[in-house]
């Protein structure tokens, strides 16, 4: 048994992984940036580690800080969140060299789907479909060109490490090909250190949809039913709901046993989401596995009751999963809203700066995640995301007058915040219709709401 755990992670995640393991009786120790110090993660930690300055590489990035704050504080596991060394086998395996346990799955396994070409090739072996696109790397923009030309234009070019829309390129036409293959792949490189390429069709105005899947070390493994993530900006995810109710049940049916049978495939242990995207017609492609818990779990944990935090440190602990498929039923609808320190009318600019009064809403089937609190400096190192809030009701309907109450509701001083873009998109006719794709975003900030 689990008696203490080091959170190798900030803000909101962190502050949520905390809370869970109060519940479950585990001691809990917060590393933290000097910036952070006054970070509501490191107040509610049972203890808590300077780790270095605000530099990433200095701090959250840095593995042996981490790992030795873990041996001296004699913490037996350490859970990573999202973000920062979440999907890094190489601290996954450094864990397991202290005699520590890593919170997610294999290093092996962290590897395979981290790397999307290697991924993707796994994929279709598990018999999942994916994009059409290149038979693995793409050496040079000359291979580029050749691959183009039989996969068709527009194409899509992306960093085998990438994610976060880094190291990512769409191509139009053959005459801008060697320009954004190049441009890609100094972004790759820049950005993960590693700039292998390989290339899929662009499939246009698509629909994002994942399905969350636990597995545990006795091979068993199920999902958890399906996200909408198609509100993205720059691809990334701004609001996130569950469950999608505009496709058609054999669709789901397609998206569930292909997610499972994929994750048993690779021995997946853990919380893991298989991401796909889906066209017009309704057929689905994998693109990405993330091999930790999501930003947007909240949404899920709300349909099913199932506590993903406290589900993933049962299987760290060699436990079977706590669920059998067919005791996983959907109950009512979810939505999240990702309330960010940025400025919509300046491009999205960080906007850091001390909270000087704060009030989240509340109110039945209302959730907040936060770190911080009237008072708290925000720094302006990382990420800007403040707060999520995710509601809860019988119907889409209901969930989306919840949230739309929130939204009026929320007031952050001494920061601009998102709130009243995000009012924007769910009062977008595309967002109340239900038939929206990941280019709402983009016309909404061309001022196109109908499209």
């Amino acid at each position: 048994m689990i008696t203490k755990i080091l959170i190798a992670n900030r803000g909101e995640i962190a502050v949520r992984i905390i809370r869970a393991c109060r519940e479950m009786n585990i001691r809990t120790v917060a590393v933290y940036a000097n910036c952070d110090s006054e970070s509501l993660h490191v107040k509610l930690a049972d203890e808590a580690v300077c780790i270095g300055d605000h530099r990433l590489e200095n701090s959250y990035l840095n593995e042996n800080a981490i790992l030795q704050a873990a041996v001296n504080a004699k913490a037996q596991a350490i859970h990573p969140g999202f973000g920062f060394l979440s999907e890094r086998a190489s601290f996954s395996k450094a864990c397991a060299e202290a005699n520590l346990i890593f919170i997610g799955p294999s290093a092996e396994v962290i590897e395979l789907m981290g790397n999307k070409a290697n991924a993707r090739t796994a994929m279709i072996q598990a018999g999942v479909p994916v994009v059409p696109g290149s038979d693995g790397l793409v050496k040079t923009a000359e291979e580029a060109k050749k691959e183009a030309k039989r996969i068709g234009y527009p194409v899509l070019i992306k960093a085998s490490a990438g994610g976060g829309g880094k190291g990512m390129r769409i191509c139009w036409a053959e005459e801008n090909l060697v320009d954004a293959f190049d441009q890609a792949r100094a972004e790759a490189r820049n950005a993960f250190n590693n700039d292998d390429m390989y290339m899929e069709k662009f499939i246009e105005n698509p629909r994002h949809i994942e399905v969350q899947v636990l597995g545990d070390c006795l091979g068993n493994v199920i999902h958890l039913f399906e996200r909408e993530c198609s509100t993205q900006r720059n691809n990334q995810k701004m609001i996130e709901e569950a469950p999608v109710e505009n496709i058609s049940l054999s669709v789901k049916k397609k998206l569930y046993d292909v997610s499972v049978a994929a994750a048993r495939s690779i021995r997946y242990a853990g919380a893991g989401t298989m991401e796909f995207i889906m066209d017009q017609n309704e057929n689905v492609y994998f693109i990405e596995m993330n091999t930790r818990i999501q930003v947007e779990h909240p949404v899920t944990e709300a349909i099913t009751g199932v506590d993903l935090i406290k589900e993933q440190i049962y299987v760290a602990e060699n436990r079977p999963l706590s669920y059998k498929q067919n005791q996983l039923h959907i109950n009512g609808h979810a939505i999240e809203l990702r309330v960010n320190a940025e400025d919509p009318e300046e491009g999205f600019k960080p906007m850091p700066g001390k909270v000087e009064a704060l009030h989240f809403p509340g109110g039945n089937g209302v959730r907040v995640d936060s770190y911080i609190y009237a008072g708290y400096s925000i720094p302006p190192f990382y990420d800007s995301m403040l707060a999520k809030i995710i509601v809860h009701g019988k119907t889409r309907e209901e969930a989306m007058e919840k949230a739309i109450r929130c939204l009026e509701e929320i007031d952050v001083k001494g920061t601009v915040t998102n709130a009243d873009f995000l009012l924007d998109i769910l009062l977008s006719e595309p967002f109340r219709k239900n038939t929206y794709t990941t280019s709402l975003v983009e016309a909404l900030l061309k001022g196109d709401a109908n499209v």
